[in-house]
């Protein structure tokens, strides 16, 4: 069965082979054909039998105790996110929720809100599409341009991944954002899309897909290596938008009266000469 039908089947493999025995706390004997855990040592150590854990993984069994979740959980070392992300896959309320569309239209009021920031801002959806941008946003990558997709700009474009001295960083960051976003809604359309196209154009892209790794993305510093202002760090932070499926608002900004400041103030006057090149709003077709 492929991550399509039995989404929980792949993320229980993949994570079980990356726990090895010595971090269990069971003796590594044997040939071992693949990394990481056997099935029945994974039974064996959330106490469950043998065959029930081989039919969970082999989709056979969707409906497993919390209790016995709690125990695989705990042999396969799973955080909060990971654990969150486990139950989703087991969720019929979740796999029974209606398609989401391809886009959405930011409401007016976000843009509205776009518009008067100062700050390099843009508007993303679940997948990273790019729906709305501002000027200084555009200045700082284009790969911020509407109609982009940040993943796609990160694996595939050697100019987005200049910008980014901790790329490794924020590619197994973003890998696991999708993760988190997309929950057991594999069949989604878009989702297929993008994850087809980076799985066969970028070696990085597919071993970071076939670890299931999840995180949610929480505001934080990220170093940038612009190509007019040189290195600055600005602090990220992304707002949901009330009223979307998904859609949050992005903005960058430095700390106050920092060297980052002037740098951002400097790449505003020489990109945006006169004013703010006007922002490209999405509005409901596919730019691509």
């Amino acid at each position: 069965m492929s991550e399509t039908t039995n989404p929980l089947g792949a993320f229980l493999r993949a994570r079980r082979e990356l726990v090895t025995p010595e971090q269990a706390g069971i003796p590594d004997v044997g040939v071992r054909r693949v990394p990481g855990l056997r099935r029945e040592e994974v039974a064996m150590l959330a106490g469950i039998s043998a065959d029930y854990y081989l039919r969970l993984e082999r989709g056979r069994n969707r409906n497993p105790s919390l209790q016995v979740l709690e125990s695989i959980a705990r042999v396969l070392r799973l955080d909060e996110d990971h654990f969150a992300h486990l139950l989703t896959l087991v969720s019929e309320t979740s796999r029974q929720r209606r398609r989401r569309p391809r886009k959405e239209t930011p409401p007016p009021g976000a843009l509205k809100l776009l518009d008067s920031l100062i700050q390099p801002a843009f508007i993303e959806d679940r997948y990273f599409d790019i729906v709305a941008s501002n000027g200084l946003a555009r200045a700082l990558s284009p790969g911020f341009a509407v109609g982009g997709n940040q993943l796609r700009a990160l694996f595939l474009d050697p100019a987005e991944q200049a910008l980014h001295p901790e790329w490794e960083n924020v590619t197994e960051c973003f890998v696991a954002n999708l993760r988190q976003a997309v929950g057991n809604n594999v069949d989604d359309p878009r989702f297929i899309e993008i994850t087809g196209e980076l799985s066969l154009a970028s070696p990085r892209f597919r071993r970071l897909w076939a670890r299931h790794e999840v995180r949610g993305q929480t505001g934080g510093p990220i170093r940038m290596n612009h190509p007019q202002v040189g290195e600055l760090t600005l602090n990220r932070e992304r707002l949901a938008i009330n009223g979307t499926d998904g859609l949050m608002l992005v903005v960058f900004h430095p700390d106050a009266g920092s060297a980052d400041a002037e740098k951002l103030a400097l790449l505003a006057s020489a990109g945006l000469p006169t004013a703010a090149a006007p922002r490209r709003a999405y509005r409901g077709s596919d730019s691509r």
